[in-house]
């Protein structure tokens, strides 16, 4: 962020810092203005004649009124534009306290609607031209009463274009945030429609062909003793019908997978008390594994169970995948407080036959970080310096009652 936008920053964090900037702005054009003479011999004379007292208090308390126009702009105008009359009667040489006006009702402008903008300007501009050319001391038609009457309209419409400009903008912003919801809410609603089909269609498939093997089995339980070939013909059909549901649900969970997705598991949820298994398994195919536990006596939930085994099977086929033949894996399980820490480390090169995990090709390391994310733990992944890979998932060992009871 450069200089300029800092401080522009700021100033937008305290409106009252800058509104004060500019009434000091005001009060500096103000006194200079009072003491030039656009009638002296050369035209614009400076320092030819000197306000009076009452024009520099004038002067002064309009100034001081403009360090509040935001917080109370209709009130602000009233005060600068009764001094502005007060000078415009009693002053003589004239001090131009009216710009003090000028700026109140641009604000007013820009603040509030356009009836009242009309309103407001209307009066405004009437009342000091009419008290300039009626009580001043100039001629009515001099140009400094005239002025007054231009410089208030400019304030008034110039306010008004600003007013303008910000409703234009916001309705932009409020367009496209409606535009942003309406989208969000559209693939939240297809995304219920979906599911409802999916199950639809899994409750017919089940529901069809296990009334029919039901039915099957239970003829076939009926005359297994006296006719062997109708049991037999029975449970002809109870294979049939469990091949046709097993084809029929495998479709239809295929719809909603990724080619190379794993095939979704047909044995009770793992957990850490088989990761001893695991590791065997792939020690079997050539992966040399170590592992180091620190969680001794550490009772986890379902959930947070199946997820830690799924985060270190995930990452341990990762490591046979990406990491080379001749890499090395360890892991470990550690409970640190009320978490249980789950680190996988690899010394691999990379140099597999798949490309690198950290790469994003595949679905694996997203769906650790949903498990995880899904019992509010935290996984972190990435390249090791020196070479290799971590995955390091926190999981809660604690749950709260929902995610304690249904397994990720």
């Amino acid at each position: 962020m450069s200089t300029v936008d800092r401080i522009r920053h700021q100033l937008k964090a305290h409106p009252m810092a800058l509104d004060a900037l500019l009434a000091i702005g005001v009060l500096a054009c103000m006194v200079a203005g009072s003491f030039v003479d656009p009638h002296g011999p050369d035209g614009v004379t400076w320092g030819i004649r000197t306000p009076d007292p009452l024009s520099l208090v004038l002067i002064g308390l309009s100034a001081a009124a403009l360090v509040f126009r935001r917080r109370a702009p209709i009130t602000v105008l009233a005060l600068t534009g009764t001094f502005s009359i007060v000078e415009c009667v009693t002053g003589d040489p004239r001090a131009p306290v009216a710009m003090s006006a000028v700026i109140a009702l641009y604000t007013v402008a820009s603040t509030t609607d356009r009836p009242t903008t009309w309103r407001v300007g209307l009066l405004t501009m009437t009342v000091l031209t009419a008290a300039a050319m009626l009580g001043g001391p100039l001629p009515w038609y001099a140009q400094e009463n005239l002025g007054i009457f231009a410089w208030t309209g400019i304030g008034a419409t110039a306010g008004d274009a600003v007013r303008s400009r910000r409703a234009f903008v916001q309705a932009i912003q409020d367009r496209a945030e409606k535009a942003e919801r309406t989208r969000e809410e559209e693939a939240r609603r297809r995304v219920a429609e979906e599911r409802l089909r999916i199950a639809r269609d899994l409750h017919d498939v089940v529901a069809h062909h296990i009334a029919l093997v039901n039915v099957q089995a239970g003829v076939a339980a009926h005359v297994m003793d006296k006719r062997p070939d109708q049991a037999k013909e029975a449970l002809s059909h109870v294979r049939e019908a469990s091949r046709s549901a097993l084809n029929e649900l495998r479709a239809t969970v295929g719809l909603l997978r990724q080619s190379g997705d794993p095939e979704a598991p047909t044995e009770p949820a793992p957990g850490l008390d088989r990761l001893d298994e695991l590791v065997g398994t792939f020690r079997s195919a050539g992966l040399h594994v170590e592992v180091a536990r620190a969680d001794a006596g550490t009772v986890l939930p379902a959930a947070v169970d199946l997820a830690a085994y799924r985060v270190i099977q995930e990452a341990l086929t990762n490591v046979q995948k990406h990491a080379g033949g001749e890499a090395k894996a360890e892991v470990s399980v550690v409970r640190v407080g009320p978490n249980i820490e789950i680190t996988v480390l690899d010394n691999g090169a990379g140099d597999g036959d798949g490309d690198d995990p950290a790469d994003g090709g595949g679905h694996g390391l997203l769906g650790m970080r949903e498990r995880v994310t899904a019992l509010r733990g935290t996984l972190t992944t990435g390249p090791r310096y020196g070479g290799g890979f971590r995955v390091h998932a926190i999981l809660p060992v604690k749950t709260r009652g929902r995610d304690a009871a249904d397994p990720v």
